[in-house]
C-alpha cells in the first residue's frame, strides 16, 4: 500500500467515524450542546448532518464537556442589553 492508498483509507475512516457520530449527534446530542436546538424539527437536524460528520471531534468534545456554545458579543447585542457600544 502506498501513501495515497494509505491517505484514502485515513479520510475515509475519519468520515466513516463522522457519520457514526453525526448520527447519535443530531438524534441525543445537539440539545445538550445547543439548548436552543432543544425540539428542533427533523429538518434542521438533517441540515446539519454533513457538518457534525465533518468537525464531529470538536463536537464530541464539546458534547462530553456539556459545555453550551459561546454568546457572540457585538455592539448590537450591548446596545440591546442596555450596555453601549464600546
Amino acid at each position: 500500500m502506498g501513501i495515497a492508498d494509505g491517505v484514502v483509507l485515513a479520510v475515509g475512516a475519519y468520515f466513516a467515524a463522522g457519520l457514526v457520530f453525526a448520527v447519535a449527534f443530531i438524534t441525543a446530542g445537539v440539545q445538550r450542546v445547543d439548548p436552543a436546538a432543544r425540539g428542533a424539527p427533523w429538518g434542521f437536524r438533517l441540515l446539519i448532518l454533513p457538518g457534525a460528520a465533518a468537525l464531529w471531534p470538536l463536537l464530541l468534545a464539546r458534547w462530553v464537556r456539556g459545555v453550551p456554545p459561546p454568546e457572540e458579543r457585538n455592539a448590537h447585542r450591548d446596545a440591546a442589553r442596555g450596555g453601549g457600544a464600546r
